[in-house]
């Protein structure tokens, strides 16, 4: 078993939280485009029918593993509004440029984001793993928020094919980060996607808990899940102060005989 060499970073509720009213905003502007485009409907059956559609596409994403794009629920959502428009249409390529707009205006960096990747990246190779449907706009918020130079490692779910916790997208992190599987740890708001996905990878998971302390409620593509407490002992850390008592600890993890550091 080796020490500690990479970390693995989740983006949403783990490096920025997005306001309460990001996604309607966002789907505001996606209507408001697709009517600029010359799509007549009414707004509040879109609204909708867009949330019930996205809804069963990742449903079905949590079952199989396999990423969805949003592409296909707008495009669904304007099927059964009786527009047959393919996923490719650029109308839809617009509208999503459009929506994920609103995302760039709503994040915000969690307190203290910068100040621990700069006092973690000398010591560690870093990586950031989300799920995040649409690749380009996960990279540009990413870039927006000054966050791209931290990483060796940038991996998206909407890239890659498949989603957390999927353990391909997991193998995927520790063969880019070149490094063995037990000298990474994963850091993640999501018990079953970020600690669950990197404990069955053999990963070690922490649990970040400051969304679920100031109870932030959304991330795009989330269902609204109740975060409930783990019924297994999982590293806790709440803000990232915590995080770097953690690291500079040498805390042991449960389940683990090596410590954090060199």
């Amino acid at each position: 078993m080796e020490s500690i060499k990479a970390i693995g970073f989740d983006l949403f509720n783990t490096l920025i939280t997005a306001d309460k009213g990001a996604v309607d905003e966002a789907v505001r502007r996606l209507t408001k485009k697709l009517h600029q485009d010359g799509l007549d409907f009414e707004d509040d059956m879109f609204y909708i029918t867009y949330r019930k559609t996205a809804l069963e596409f990742v449903e079905r994403a949590e079952k199989d593993g396999i990423e969805t794009h949003n592409r296909f629920w707008i495009s669904a959502t304007l099927h059964k509004l009786g527009f047959r428009i393919n996923p490719d249409d650029q109308r839809i390529a617009d509208a999503l440029v459009s929506y994920f707009s609103a995302f760039f205006d709503y994040c915000h960096l969690i307190p203290g984001t910068i100040s621990m990747l700069n006092c973690v990246r000398s010591g560690y190779r870093l990586a950031m793993l989300s799920n995040f449907t649409h690749g380009p706009a996960c990279r540009g918020l990413v870039d927006h928020f000054g966050l791209s130079s931290f990483f060796d490692v940038i991996l998206v779910s909407g890239e890659l094919g498949y989603r957390k916790p999927h353990p391909g997208v997991f193998n995927r992190l520790v063969d880019e980060l070149d490094v063995k599987p037990d000298s990474v740890i994963y850091v993640g708001d999501n018990l079953e996607a970020d600690v669950m996905g990197a404990l069955n990878a053999g990963i070690k998971p922490v649990w970040f808990t400051y969304a679920k302390d100031k109870r932030v409620e959304m991330v795009p593509g989330d269902r609204g899940r109740e975060i409930r407490d783990p019924e297994f002992d999982v590293v806790t850390v709440r803000d990232w102060d915590s995080f770097l008592e953690l690291l500079e600890d040498s805390r042991i993890l449960p389940g683990c005989k090596e410590t954090f550091g060199d």
